[in-house]
């Protein structure tokens, strides 16, 4: 048992979680473990998790929130100060991951970083060779962002995550700016640049590229390390003969990181602490990494991950590669406008 866990006030944990964001049998191992019973519920969306929260009074306890929420989440007064004297866990995260975490939640008060990962560039090795020939820039942005590649690619299909908050920053650290740019004219220059590469562009969409890259359908995607990991996962156990990898272009990259916030009016706050602690576990996190093919933020939990998915690089990157990604922060209302326009525009290619 748990110290202290199952009394009348804690005898249940509300988790609002990404949709398929936690090994299923985790939380029933919390339960048989702690006495407490836990309610999962799921959102596919950060809007529709942001609004929820905004509102107040939801019932949850623990909630997983991407790093870029948590300014206005704070700023809102939605989340509790995490009282780290209750997550004895605390110390095997990783100082790194703390510190990339540390634009959106300044001295990691709120935040407890559960998964990881980075936006870079899947692709089908083979069909990429055979068209840009051995020294194709696999591992740099150029692969995408030089007409004269992407063209060429476009024969075999190239998709981009539909996801504003991640291309467009991509395209202004491209350009030599900054990918959280304060300047309205910066927006200018990546929708230009994107405008300019759209014509090759397939489709935007952050799902399908999964399926399509395991089965031939595209052949490069600038998309998520752990859904490109799928995709190899995908072809492998087809036994398709397609050789699928991921890069974070040397130019660097966004890293995201997903943590565990405790709501200020949770019903259960005790019980909600000693969950996540339970998930601060490097046994237990591991888990969860090998399910989902992501990085975990705790660098005891290594040693617990698949071999396939510690040693690949796209996942685990060198402390060199560590330092070339940025974290993705929140817009002014106004600025997330303009990169709202600029979106539509290079969506809809008009």
């Amino acid at each position: 048992m748990m110290g202290g866990v199952a009394t009348a006030e804690t005898s249940s944990v509300h988790l609002y979680n990404w949709y398929d964001f936690i090994e299923p049998e985790t939380p029933r191992a919390f339960e048989k473990e702690s006495g407490v019973s836990m309610v999962l519920d799921t959102f596919d969306s950060i809007d529709v998790m942001q609004s929820k929260l905004m509102v107040g009074h939801t019932g949850y306890d623990v909630v997983v929130v991407s790093g870029d929420a948590l300014p206005n989440l704070i700023k809102a007064g939605v989340l509790a100060e995490l009282d780290r004297s209750q997550l004895p866990n605390w110390n095997h995260l990783d100082p790194e991951i703390l510190a990339k975490v540390h634009s959106n939640d300044p001295d990691n008060r709120y935040a407890a970083p559960y998964m990881w990962g980075t936006t870079g560039i899947g692709y089908d090795v083979d069909k990429v060779t055979q068209l840009l020939g051995p020294d194709a820039p696999v591992n740099s942005w150029d692969l995408i962002f030089k007409e004269e590649n992407i063209a060429r690619l476009g024969q075999c299909g190239v998709a981009m995550l539909d996801s504003p908050s991640e291309v467009i920053p991509i395209a202004l650290h491209y350009l030599g700016l900054p990918p959280n740019s304060k300047d309205p004219a910066d927006y200018r220059k990546a929708e230009e640049l994107l405008m300019k590469i759209r014509p090759h562009v397939r489709y935007f969409d952050s799902s399908k590229f999964i399926t399509d890259l395991a089965n031939g359908n595209i052949c490069a995607v600038v998309g998520w390390a752990g859904g490109v990991y799928d995709a190899q996962v995908n072809s492998e156990r087809a036994n398709n003969g397609r050789h699928i990898a991921y890069q974070i272009p040397r130019e660097g990259a966004p890293v995201w990181v997903e943590s565990f916030v405790l709501l200020k009016d949770a019903p259960h706050p005790k019980a909600a602490m000693d969950f996540i602690d339970y998930m601060l576990r490097p046994d237990v996190v591991a888990r969860s990494s090998n399910y989902l093919g992501y990085p975990n933020a705790n660098k005891d939990a290594t040693a617990h991950v698949e071999e396939k998915l510690r040693s690949n690089p796209g996942a685990y990157p060198s402390k060199e590669t560590m330092a070339t990604l940025f974290p993705l922060e929140p817009l002014p209302l106004k600025l997330e406008r303009v990169r709202t326009r600029v979106w539509s525009k290079v969506r809809s290619g008009t």
